[in-house]
Formats: structure tokens, sequence, C-alpha cells
């Protein structure tokens, strides 16, 4: 008796939703999260070891092990990973199915069976964005759903962020910087936008966050530029007219004098 050879199941497509290791986040760089910038996708961070300090819309506090730190879209961030930091990285997709929370939040989970029960909605969730089965995409999103009503119930005992008016500005200010770090515009014409003196703003940064308002600003536009010289071949000049700088020469020294490298060295010693 023969068979007849038996097809191989194609490849399953990657999935919109995706839970990653934070250590691997972080290969090519811990610049990829240590410094500032915002992502098109809502990301809900899971810390299982290790602590350092996280930023999120301006506003930087400590985080431990069992936190769970949400982002929606959008959101300016960056946070310390060294090498005794562990955890994953819940990312949604550009269009979650299941609504969210609207602003970030920040759990420190003390109990044993909140941590175990969000632990075990994470591990299903990873399961089936492994997996290759059939309905997957549907599983996984149901998960996603679930993860969020999780959050929402859980809400009520997050850190409350400070409602006061240095918040506020710091947020704005972020949002700010999100939506226009492209133009070039320095830390004057953000503060004339928002109303306040560079001085005021730079003052409250420093109170939100531990950071001056240029600090912010470079961070964000030096992640962008370290992005495009790592992930594309955008020729260094148009790196630098695409964010802002008036000459390549004038990226080139404002990027060595950041980083200690070429835009040139750095991309040629990139992983």
């Amino acid at each position: 008796m023969t068979f007849a050879p038996q097809p191989r199941p194609a490849a399953a497509a990657p999935l919109p939703m995706r839970v990653v290791s934070i250590p691997r986040l972080a290969q090519g760089g811990r610049w990829r999260v240590e410094a500032m910038r915002a992502l098109s996708e809502p990301v809900l961070l899971w810390f299982t070891r290790g602590q350092g300090r996280i930023t999120v819309a301006g506003l930087t506090r400590g985080y431990g092990g069992h936190n769970a730190v949400f982002i929606p879209a959008g959101t300016m961030h960056g946070f310390e990973a060294g090498p005794g930091v562990l955890g994953s990285a819940v990312f949604f997709g550009r269009t979650p199915a299941h609504p969210l929370p609207a602003r970030p939040l920040h759990l420190r989970l003390r109990d044993a069976a909140r941590q175990a029960e969000f632990t075990a909605l994470l591990d299903s969730l990873r399961a089936e964005t492994e997996s290759s089965r059939p309905g997957r995409e549907r599983a996984a999103a149901l998960y996603l759903g679930l993860i969020g009503v999780w959050l929402e119930r859980n809400a009520a005992q997050a850190d409350a962020a400070p409602a006061d008016a240095a918040r506020r500005l710091a947020q704005r200010f972020t949002d700010l910087i999100e939506a226009e770090f492209r133009t070039g515009a320095g830390v004057a014409a953000f503060a004339e936008r928002l109303g306040v003196t560079p001085t005021h703003l730079t003052r409250v940064c420093r109170q939100t966050c531990g950071r001056s308002a240029l600090g912010l600003l470079h961070d964000r536009r030096l992640f962008e530029a370290r992005r495009l010289l790592h992930d594309t071949r955008l020729p260094v000049k148009d790196v630098a007219s695409s964010l802002g700088f008036t000459s390549a020469a004038y990226f080139t020294r404002a990027f060595q004098h950041a980083t200690g490298q070429t835009p040139s060295d750095f991309r040629a010693r990139r992983p």
C-alpha cells in the first residue's frame, strides 16, 4: 500500500497582537526602550523581576516586580531596562477589537491572587499567539478582551497620577512633542504654544520627571534618529531633514554629541 505525500501546512500568518519579552525589546540597544517614544498601538508592560524607573506622559515613577503598566497608543514613554529586568510586553495591535482604558495605568499587584489571575490570562494569550491552531486569531482577540476587562476592574487600585497643574502641563507638553518633534521647533516654540515661559516649562518637567524640557525633546528626536538609522536605509541627509535639522552636518554634530558616534558609525555597528 502506498500513501500520497501530504502537503505541509502553511505557516501561520503573524497576528496583529503579540507578546514579547522585555529583554527582547531591548535587543539592538537599550535605547529601544529607554529613550522617549510613542507607539501607534496600546501596550501593556508586565514586569516580573527587577526594578527601575518608567516615564509615561511626562511623569516618572519607580516600578518593581509584579507591576503592570498600561500605555495608550500615542503616549510618549520610556523605561529603564537593566540586565535584571524581566517581564513581557503585550501589544494590542492598531485596531483593538475591545475597549481599553483611555489613560495610562500603573498597577502594583501585591497579592498572590491578582498576580495569578493576570499571569493565567497572559499565558493563555501567549499560547494562542504562538500556536498554529484554527481560530487562534479569534481566541487571541478574546483573551485581549479579557485583559481589557481585567484592567477595567483593577483600575481603581492603580497608582493615582497627581491631578495638579504641573502634571497636566507635562502631559500636554509630551503630547505636543509627539505630534510635532519632526518640525525642528525648539522648547521656546512649544512653551509659547502651551501659554507658559520656557523657564516654567523646564521647572515643571524637572518636577514631574526629573528632566528638562529640552532633554525630553532631544530624547524623542534621538530615538527617532536611531530608529531610522537602524531600521531603514534612508540616507543620513534624509534622516536629518525628516527630523527638522537644517543640515546633515548639524545633525551629525548633534548625534555625535549625544551618542559618541556619528550617524554613519552607528549604522555600521548595528547588529
